[in-house]
Formats: structure tokens, C-alpha cells, sequence
């Protein structure tokens, strides 16, 4: 959700050597089964950030082992991201030479695209017995080589001290927006998605269910001219923004507004929100809600088993997903990182369901394709603060 910059070119070239050989000193560590002993180690390679790893490391691995002696399971962690182009093209160097990589199970935003190019191995509840509790429609966003195991949204924030009946659809937002100047703002979409996700959603009130889906999957930048009439809804929210056209810089940003009362109404990432009340820097006060025609984007995070892993890792990494997917696994992910859960709420104590009874995780709308996201960023720009 956020943009960082590289650490610096000494640190990311080092990462990148490393990276890179990952492919050649892999073969002779996965291939080296643990028959002897009958037990097995497992590697989860997360491209995120640490308190990504920090679920894993502290509340996934620690149970998951505990109902299973004989696996035992490390993280390997490629901070946000930085190198991900280099970890797909060694990865699909390794699968094109049928050899194995350096990890087993994976968690990170390329994992659908991966699985989509054949590089991830396909799943199915026969082998993952708790996939069959995900909505179909989670799933079929992922496609079948990839296993959902959270997911976020962007909410609807408001103060209850300042907003006693929220909106309820975009159009009823929009007009509270210029009927309450200085009470509602978002930041720029190129600095987080919570911006991101608001202009995006304008913008698809003014487009066709086709025109959506297509920006969702593919690309074809003639169709960005569908958007004037979206940015000029937005151009003309500028004077009943924030301090008349004050966009904040980043999600962080909009949530300290929000909490510190310079503002009544926000859209936030659902996870970022739920932490930050837990935490008590954004107090009971503040509420959320959805909107509908049409919704705020959101979407699952998946996992995905590198298509050569060997039978016996396979079926110890396909063990693993299992496990996240189970009640006990999803109380965890939401307990950690405020993630919604992909199994139905019902499922879980009422003390966790109660955290997204207003967050329907079953209903998330998808953002735009890439390179139509960084051409909606670079458009608004130019056509939106005054």
C-alpha cells in the first residue's frame, strides 16, 4: 500500500546477487530431503513488510508447528518488494530448467501474476481441503494457482461526534463532500491506495460494467478517455476539500487527520484502520462503513507453491496453507494484522467476527490493472489540485 524508495545501490545490489542465486543454490538444499528423519523444513519467501514477516514469524509458524512436529518452517523476507521483478525472472528461469528454488511457499503481490504465466503450481481444496471454504469469487480473482489467505479494503472512516448518519452510496458521499466543505479529504493517489482507491472509484461511477472489468484485467490506454468526466467531478471537489484543496501526503497522514479531529470523513485501508483503534491512536469515535455504486476497492493477498517444488515439500507447503486457511489460521491473521478473513465469519468467534461485520469481505470491487493505476495517477496530476 505504500511507496518506498531503495535503500541505497550498494544494499540493492547486494540483495540482487543474492536474489539471483537463488535458483542454482536451491536445487541441492530442497532436493536434500529430510528422509533420514522423516521431517521436513519449509521456507516462505514473503516480499513485503515486516509486519508481514512478524505474522509469520511470531503467530503462524509458532502454531502451525506446534500441530506439526515434523515440519518445521523459516522466513526469507525481500523487504517491500524492492527486487520482485529479479524474483519472478529467477523464478521463471528455475521453472523453465525444471529446478527448484530457495523457498517452498509464497507470499507476495506477484504471486497471480505468477501462477497466471504457469510458474506457480495449481491448488484445489483435494489437496487444500480448506480452500473450499473461500468464496468462489475470491478465488476466481487469484486464479487456480493461487490461495487466498487475507485480504483488505478501502472503508469509509467517519467521526461519530460530527457525522451521525453516514453515506451509504458514492452519490450520497459526493454530496456530503460539497455540503460540509473542509470535512472530508483524501490523499494523492500516487503517495497510498486509500487516495488511490477514491479516485478510482469516481471514476468507474462514470464507466460501463464492461469498461471496469476491462481496466481490472487488461489494458488499452484509448479507454483512459472515459475518464474526463470522472476527473472533472474531482476537480470540482477541490474547494470543499480540506483547507479548499489540501491533499494529504500518504494513508498514514489521513488517518492522523481523522484521529486528531481536523476532519469528520475519510477513506482508509480497512487493515490500517482496525490496527491503529486497536492501538488506540484512532479512538472508538471513529467508525466505518461501506458505500456502494460502486463500492471502494480492495482485494485479497494470495500464496503460491512454486510449480517445481519436489512431492514431499509440496504436500508439506500445501499442509501450511491448509493451516492458514483454518479457523485457528485466520483468527491469527486478523489478530496480527488486522486482515480480513477469506472464510466465511460464521466460522470464527464472534469476538473476531465482530471486527468486520460491517466490512463484507466477500464483496471486493478490483482496483485498476497497473499501467492503467500509475496513468490514473499521472493523470490526476495534472487535472486535479488547483
Amino acid at each position: 500500500m505504500k511507496t518506498r524508495a531503495l535503500a541505497g545501490l550498494a544494499i540493492a545490489a547486494v540483495a540482487t546477487v543474492a536474489l539471483s542465486g537463488c535458483v542454482q543454490s536451491a536445487n541441492a538444499a530442497n532436493d536434500s530431503a529430510d528422509s533420514d528423519t522423516g521431517s521436513t523444513s519449509l521456507t516462505v519467501f514473503i516480499s513485503g513488510d515486516t509486519n508481514v514477516q512478524d505474522l509469520w514469524d511470531k503467530s503462524l509458524i509458532p502454531a502451525f508447528e506446534k500441530q506439526h512436529p515434523k515440519i518445521s518452517v523459516r522466513t526469507s523476507i525481500d523487504l517491500h518488494g524492492e527486487h520482485d521483478a529479479q524474483t519472478q525472472a529467477n523464478l521463471a528461469t528455475a521453472v523453465k530448467a525444471d529446478k527448484t528454488v530457495a523457498y517452498d511457499l509464497v507470499d507476495a503481490g506477484f504471486v497471480t501474476t505468477a501462477g497466471k504465466a504457469g510458474l506457480m503450481a495449481t491448488v484445489d481444496d483435494s489437496a487444500i481441503p480448506n480452500l473450499a471454504n473461500v468464496p468462489k469469487a475470491t478465488k476466481q480473482q487469484g486464479g487456480d494457482r493461487a490461495i487466498p489467505y487475507r485480504a483488505s479494503s478501502v472503508l469509509l472512516a467517519y467521526d461519530t461526534k460530527k457525522v451521525s448518519t453516514p453515506p451509504k452510496t458514492l452519490d450520497a458521499l459526493l454530496s456530503w463532500i460539497k455540503d460540509n466543505p473542509g470535512q472530508f479529504a483524501y490523499n494523492s493517489p500516487s503517495s497510498g491506495g486509500s487516495g488511490g482507491s477514491f479516485v478510482m472509484t469516481v471514476l468507474a461511477k462514470y464507466l460501463s460494467k464492461s469498461e471496469q472489468s476491462t481496466m481490472q484485467t487488461t489494458y488499452d490506454k484509448s479507454l483512459e478517455s472515459k475518464w474526463d468526466e470522472g476527473f472533472a467531478t474531482l476537480k470540482d471537489l477541490g474547494p470543499s476539500m480540506y483547507q479548499k484543496g489540501v491533499y494529504p501526503n500518504g494513508n498514514d497522514q489521513v488517518l492522523q487527520m481523522l484521529g486528531s479531529g481536523q476532519i469528520a470523513m475519510a477513506p482508509v485501508w480497512s487493515d490500517q484502520f482496525i490496527t491503529a483503534q486497536k492501538a488506540g491512536t484512532i479512538g472508538k469515535d471513529i467508525a466505518f462503513t461501506q458505500i456502494s455504486d460502486p463500492t471502494f476497492t480492495g482485494s485479497a493477498s494470495y500464496l503460491g507453491i512454486p510449480k517445481t517444488e519436489p512431492k514431499a515439500k509440496k504436500q508439506a507447503a500445501e499442509e501450511l496453507a491448509d493451516f492458514v486457511l483454518s479457523s485457528k489460521g485466520q483468527q491469527l491473521v486478523a489478530n496480527a494484522v488486522s486482515g480480513y478473513p477469506v472464510i466465511p465469519l460464521s466460522s470464527l468467534p464472534s469476538s473476531v467476527a465482530e471486527q468486520f461485520s460491517k466490512a463484507d469481505p466477500s464483496k471486493l470491487r478490483l482496483g485498476f490493472q497497473s499501467e492503467f493505476a500509475a496513468d490514473m495517477n499521472a493523470a490526476w496530476d495534472a487535472k486535479v489540485p488547483q
